[in-house]
């Protein structure tokens, strides 16, 4: 199969409502080829791509796929994502009639291979740190093009095409399913090895083996960014230059001084080719401050003009639901995707520095059975922090039920006085109840369609 020759004319993703899969759609609609997909339900993202020319469907029956995809099988990609049963019937169909049919990790991979990449990993925030790198390379004038694992606010999508003949992407390397291993970059990224998709990986230990394969997919001469304390699974590679980098302790990036003025920074950054004073970050919480030295690090190693890397982070906007602020009256609402308990415990305590004296209500949707009963303990723990808790039923996504896993396991041991458990369909109606401060949705769920009530509903009790 070739994506670059021609013969492939049309693209078919199924679970084209995906974050990764949509940027797929949109960049073969932009090369040119006839595009459509199927997902299980309507989402905004799958409005957007109807607005756009691409197709959706969400049955699948055999019917619902457009005839030319099937008519002209020699000229067809199928694009699917592990998340997609084997039992899907599309799927079937596909595999049944031969026709080509490749993972989305697979053709990411060989979209890549034409490029010169950068590629962010990580178990928690890969997505903020690729869309900053993005930012900020597409800042200079040689520009960039990206695949995100968010919709940039900055660029109002998931994919980014400005690259002026340099030949540069930036993508999210993804750890499911050892997606990243289909990667070979001539950058990466490492931000974090927490414990995570264990239904994957049985255990920690197998993340971090993940994690060494995708060190060791880099190029020879190539450059890897990785957190300090996590630099060992590198040990191996004499090969390339490694970088570390902090925000707490010395390191290749490193802070020599911070300031915060309500939760937004200032900072001057350490960096093996000098000091750079006077960042500061166009979006708050500190622990994006961690991202963009990450980010930083990353472009300054593929030579981005200091005063560039200044300006691109003061003009970053961020990404939607990565840490979401809005205003609501007196109400302060944030929507994050936080979906593991240390993203949970990072959000809860930026949220804490910004607004020190008032009362924080987390409402939190746990995502997946196998992550719930993986880590209800760390949740507990992690959600404590908020002063308020209200607790959703667990988004199953891909998964059955687990005998004896549920919310409530979360529920018994979160030690906040006020706590909550509730179905999302009568969310509304307890918010209506509760008196709010500080407002925080967390989850990777369909949480995110309640936003726009949640405002709606804020808007009410404000008087506006």
């Amino acid at each position: 199969m070739s994506l670059e020759t021609g013969n492939i004319r049309q693209v078919y993703l199924i679970g084209i409502g995906g974050i990764g899969m949509s940027a797929l759609a949109r960049y073969f609609a932009y090369r040119g080829l006839k595009v459509a997909g199927y997902d299980s339900t309507p989402s905004p993202l799958t409005a957007e791509l109807i607005s756009e020319g691409i197709s959706a469907t969400f049955t699948d029956d055999i019917k619902s796929i457009p005839t030319e995809f099937i008519e002209d099988r020699n000229s067809t990609l199928v694009v699917y994502t592990p998340a997609v049963p084997k039992d899907h019937n599309q799927l079937q169909y596909f595999e049944a009639n031969r026709f080509t049919i490749q993972k989305r990790a697979k053709v990411l991979g060989l979209i890549a291979s034409s490029y010169q990449t950068a590629a962010v990993a990580g178990t928690h925030g890969k997505t903020s740190t690729s869309t900053m790198l993005a930012h900020l390379l597409n800042s200079t004038p040689e520009g960039c093009n990206a695949f995100l694992g968010g919709i940039s606010k900055n660029y109002a999508s998931n994919l980014i095409l400005s690259d002026k003949d340099q030949k540069r992407l930036v993508v999210e390397a993804d750890e499911f399913d050892r997606s990243f291993l289909s990667l070979t970059p001539q950058l990466a990224i490492v931000t974090s090895i927490d414990a995570d998709h264990l239904d994957i990986y049985n255990n920690h230990n197998q993340v971090k083996q993940a994690f060494v394969d995708f060190i060791n997919k880099v190029e020879p001469n190539g450059t890897l960014i990785i957190k300090k304390g996590l630099e060992e699974i590198a040990a191996l590679r004499n090969d390339i230059k490694t970088y570390t980098y902090s925000i707490t302790q010395a390191a290749d990036f490193c802070l020599k001084s911070i300031h915060n003025s309500n939760g937004y920074y200032t900072f001057d950054l350490q960096t093996p080719f000098g000091l750079i004073e006077g960042i500061s970050l166009g979006i708050p919480g500190k622990y994006n401050v961690e991202n963009s030295v990450a980010a930083s690090a990353a472009a300054l190693s593929w030579g981005i003009n200091p005063e560039i890397l200044k300006q691109g982070l003061k003009t970053f906007k961020g990404i939607a639901r990565r840490f979401d602020i809005q205003h609501v009256g007196k109400t302060v609402y944030i929507d994050d995707y936080a979906h593991h308990p240390e993203e949970i415990r990072a959000a809860v305590n930026s949220v804490r520095e910004m607004f020190p004296l008032r009362k924080i209500t987390g409402i939190f949707q746990p995502h997946l059975y196998t992550r719930t009963r993986d880590f209800y303990s760390e949740f507990a723990e992690s959600l404590s922090l908020l002063d308020e808790l209200i607790l959703l039923d667990i988004y199953p996504a891909r998964e059955l039920p687990i005998p004896g896993i549920s919310s409530q396991i979360i529920m018994d041991r979160v030690i906040c006085s006020n706590k909550h458990m509730c179905k999302l369909g009568e969310l509304q109606n307890l918010l209506n109840k509760l008196k709010l401060d500080v407002l925080v949705t967390m989850g990777a769920g369909n949480i995110d369609r309640e936003v726009p009530k949640i405002v709606e509903l804020l808007s009410k009790r404000e008087g506006k």
